[in-house]
């Protein structure tokens, strides 16, 4: 149990140092390109290996120069993470595109476009209006 605690405690402080280097650390112009922001991480039972989940909000094209730039400064991110959590081993650092905000975010509009239709709809029907599909033939 005290295991996991430790594992959870490393990966929130590995977060909250990574996120401040994403804010004024890493210089790389590509990570610059669209709104980056961690999602999760995940760090080894033990603590060899870490996973960062990252969300880049903007264009695909804005999305493949972040993490383009993102894998180019992973080094420099394991030395910084090195020099602030004074850990006897740094963990391997690998950056990980987290696609469950745009997932969410595509399902949210689709189920807007169906109330809408929907509303649409119930709106047509109340006035009396029948689709023509549904008009009897003269």
């Amino acid at each position: 149990m005290a295991q996991s605690r430790r594992v959870e405690r490393v990966a929130s402080l590995i977060r909250r140092e990574v996120s401040e280097l994403l804010r004024a650390g890493i210089r790389d112009e590509r990570v610059s390109h669209g709104l980056v922001s961690i999602t999760h991480v995940e760090v080894a039972g033990d603590l060899q290996h870490c996973r960062i989940f990252v969300s880049v909000f903007g264009s695909p094209t804005d999305r493949d120069q972040a993490m383009a730039g993102l894998q180019s400064a992973t080094a420099f991110v394991k030395g910084e993470l090195g020099r602030r959590l004074q850990m006897r081993r740094t963990p391997e650092v690998v950056f990980v595109l987290d696609q469950g905000i745009e997932r969410g975010t595509s399902v949210l509009s689709l189920l807007n476009r169906l109330e809408r239709e929907r509303d649409s709809r119930e709106a047509d029907e109340a006035v009396g209006d029948t689709p023509a599909e549904e008009q009897p033939a003269p």
